[in-house]
Order: C-alpha cells, then sequence, then structure tokens
C-alpha cells in the first residue's frame, strides 16, 4: 500500500461544520464538506475523538469506544460518511485513545468496585489518602494520582482526573484494546491516529521520576511553566513495553492494509519516533518539535534531514498546526503561505489541520469563554487549546460565518470574516488556493 509522503487533513469535528443547528459540529457535517475536501486533493482525513463521552476532555475521555456520541450523529453517519469518503478517493483515519478512558466508562465503574473481571483493569495502588504512591505529575496539573473511596486505593490519571490509566501490564487489557481496534477495522476505516502512544505502559515498581534541570525544560506537549516539565519522565511512560505492543497493533493492521500514526509526547521525542515508526511497528508518528512556542522556520529542514539521516529504516509524520497548538500564523509571525510552502516541501507524511488552509491565526479567548479544562487549571500564564479550536469560517454572509446556524460551542472569531471559505475560493491569489496549488506539486514531487 502507497501511504508514504500523502497529506492527511485533521478535521476537529466540533469546529468543522455544524449541519443540525446545535452549535456542535457534526459527522454529517462533514459528510457536507466532502466536496471541499476532495477538491483541496488531500489524501486522508484524520477526524478527532467521535465517541461517546462525559465530554469533559472533548471527546479524549471515552466512555464507549464502539458508539459515536449522538452530540456527532450516530454510527449511520459514520458508515454513511466513510462511504462517501470512499467514493471520492478519500481515506478515512480516526483518533483512538489506547491509554486511558472515561471514568463513567463501564469498565472503571467495576474496577473501582472490584468486579472480579474488571479488579485488574486500570492502574491501582494502595496506600495512604494523604499520601500519593509517588511524585508523577498529571500533564494537565498536578499529581497523576487520585484516591477512590469506593476502592480505598490510587488510581494513575496522566491527564484529567476523569480520565483513568488502563494497565496495559493486564493481558486482558491489551486483548480488549486489540479489539476496540478491529471493530473499528470492520466498519471500514483505514487507520488511526493513536493518541499518546507512548504513555500506554508505566513502572510496575511505581519509582519515583528523576528530576530535570530546569535549563534542560523543553515544552513539547505541555504548556510552558508547567512542573511536569521538570521531570524526566522515565517511569510514568514511554516504558519499553510499549514497543512490543505496537508489534502486536501493526499485525493487525496489516491484515486489513491500514495505517497508523504515533502521537508521542516525550523527553527525547525523535529517538521515540525513531523506535516506534518503523516496519514492524508504527507506520509513522509525530510529536510536538514544530508544535511548540519556539518554532523557527529556518530551522525545519535542518530536524528533518537529520532525522532521516540518522533513522533509515524509520518514519516520521510532521505538522505545524492542531488541536493542542497555537496555530502556526500566530506561532511563527510570518508570511502564511511560505510557512504552508515550507511544510509541503518536506520529506515525510503532512498533517494539515483545519483552517491551516486558509491561514487562520491563533483567536484570543477570554477567560470567561475559555471550554478547555486544560487553559482553566493554568489561566492566565496557559490560556488553554480553545483558541485553536474556533468554528471554521465558511461563508462572510451568513451569521457565524456559516459554520451554524445557533451559538457556536465556542465563541467564533470577528477576524474570520475576511478569510472565509467562499471569498478566498473566489480569489485566485487566496491562501487556500495557493495551498491546493502546493498540494498538487507535492504529489508530483513525491
Amino acid at each position: 500500500m502507497d501511504w508514504k509522503n500523502k497529506v492527511i487533513y485533521q478535521i476537529y469535528p466540533r469546529s468543522f461544520y455544524d449541519s443540525s443547528g446545535s452549535g456542535v459540529g457534526d459527522i454529517e457535517g462533514i459528510i457536507q464538506k466532502v466536496d471541499y475536501l476532495k477538491n483541496l486533493s488531500v489524501d486522508y482525513i484524520w477526524i478527532s475523538p467521535f465517541f461517546k463521552s462525559p465530554q469533559k476532555d472533548f471527546g479524549y475521555d471515552v466512555s464507549s469506544y464502539r458508539e459515536v456520541d449522538p452530540i456527532f450523529g450516530s454510527n449511520d453517519d459514520l458508515k454513511r460518511l466513510v462511504d462517501v469518503c470512499h467514493k471520492n478517493d478519500l481515506k478515512v483515519i480516526i483518533d483512538l485513545v489506547l491509554s486511558h478512558t472515561s471514568d463513567e466508562h463501564p469498565w472503571f465503574k467495576q474496577s473501582e468496585n472490584k468486579a472480579n473481571n474488571f479488579d485488574d483493569w486500570y492502574v491501582w495502588c494502595d496506600g495512604d489518602f494523604n499520601q500519593p504512591p509517588n511524585n508523577w505529575l498529571s500533564v494537565f496539573g498536578g499529581s497523576s494520582w487520585k484516591w477512590s473511596t469506593n476502592r480505598g486505593a490510587y488510581y494513575l490519571h496522566n491527564f484529567l482526573e476523569s480520565q483513568p490509566d488502563l494497565n496495559f501490564h493486564n493481558i486482558e487489557v491489551q486483548k480488549q484494546m486489540l479489539e476496540e481496534i478491529k471493530f473499528w477495522l470492520d466498519f471500514g476505516i483505514d487507520g488511526f491516529r493513536f493518541d499518546v502512544i507512548n504513555f500506554l505502559f508505566h513502572d510496575k515498581n511505581f519509582r519515583d521520576n528523576p528530576l530535570k534541570d530546569r535549563k534542560d525544560v523543553r515544552p513539547l506537549g505541555f504548556n510552558k511553566g508547567n512542573p511536569y516539565g521538570l521531570q524526566i519522565h522515565k517511569y510514568d511512560n514511554t516504558r519499553p513495553e510499549t514497543e512490543d505492543y505496537i508489534k502486536k497493533i501493526r499485525s493487525l493492521l496489516n491484515r486489513y492494509n491500514a495505517i497508523s500514526i504515533g502521537e508521542i509526547v516525550a523527553d527525547e521525542p525523535m529517538d521515540v519516533i525513531a523506535r516506534y515508526a518503523k516496519t514492524d511497528s508504527l507506520h509513522m508518528a509525530y510529536c510536538f518539535e514544530f508544535l511548540s512556542d519556539d518554532f523557527q522556520l529556518d530551522k525545519v529542514d535542518e530536524v528533518v534531514n537529520l532525522f532521516f539521516k540518522k533513522n533509515k529504516e524509520s518514519w516520521p509524520c510532521w505538522s505545524f498546526s492542531n488541536h493542542d497548538a497555537k496555530r502556526i500564523v500566530s506561532r511563527a509571525n510570518m508570511n502564511s503561505k511560505k510557512i504552508m510552502k515550507k511544510l509541503l516541501e518536506l520529506k515525510g507524511n503532512i498533517c494539515i489541520y483545519q483552517g491551516e488552509e486558509l491561514g487562520l491565526p491563533e483567536t484570543i479567548v477570554d477567560f470567561d469563554d475559555i471550554q478547555d479544562p486544560f487553559g482553566k487549571s493554568f489561566w492566565p500564564e496557559f490560556k488553554g487549546r480553545d483558541g485553536c479550536r474556533t468554528p471554521m469560517p465558511w461563508d462572510s454572509n451568513l451569521s457565524y460565518f456559516g459554520f451554524s446556524n445557533s451559538m457556536p460551542w465556542l465563541k467564533h472569531n470577528e477576524n474570520y470574516k475576511k478569510l472565509s471559505v467562499n471569498l478566498q475560493e473566489k480569489d485566485p491569489h487566496s491562501m487556500l488556493n495557493y495551498t491546493k496549488k502546493l498540494i498538487l506539486e507535492r504529489k508530483k514531487l513525491f
């Protein structure tokens, strides 16, 4: 299967297009915009989580892996989307969160109550409720341990307290998550973006993480000033067992000719990509190297060339923007066409985040309008991820620029009016038409 050097377009469904008038984007909305995606000439679309969820982390807290959340539609809607995409030569990648679930998932509720079959499905540690088991920290702030009164023990959560970590040392958990992957492969999905794939395993002995010198901190995947960066994450993630498990994933994917992208949040992310993304493991992986605040366009080629020089058997995926990072136009503070030209010249797979093809800048979101729990925890030094998640502007003449006919779930950006799709499609010199041209040129180059 020819999957290398392809262009992947990331859709954040909440903010792409609302067909129902709920104020939240939906699966039907994506179906109605398939012509737009086809005209971009991208090869794959990657859809951020749409699974049933209490939405505390907007879908990255899954309460049912096999159901589309009603706010986005139904499994039948998703099936129609896959069929329509396939008819238009678009492949569909979905975002699968393997490392943790919602605390509302039936598995966790049974594990918390020590139900025999699920007793060891999550990472539990006995101890004193006044003293967490070790110094491990949550990416979203504070200890990564939460006391469960029901069970009388701590559970591990690398993100929100409502996102307990599954115990991948349990073979039954490993088998179950392979079954979740297989369900969607049988459904007709063409591949997966695996959320924080290096977080699957933890140190069984719960050893403390070593501390890091402040001058060595590079906030790749977390915010500057976050205490998380002051530890070397040796024991709470990126454990050696992960590499064996992703080989099992690859073996399953190969039976369906499906592809995989791993998200890496690690101390030495390029080295982890090199180990995780190769012939018998993940197809490709990406990290926050180009998604950080210290992005420098003139350093990009050096990073890419060094990766391929050092890692001839591995394959990367590059992105300058996504749903977790400040939009590149605002971060780099330079011409959007120049940025896109560089991105689409790079060897490796490429991810374009919705609106990047329009040159959308970051939205300034007031505290009262913030939805992201990450931003609420670290305000005002870090304002969260809402600024890159504001709704797509489709039509400058309509309310909310055509994203919805009712108030969007996240306040729209009035400055997006002049960047709306309807205006850019008519302008031969627009960022949108320039992006289309670059993608076609890339197809000739690779």
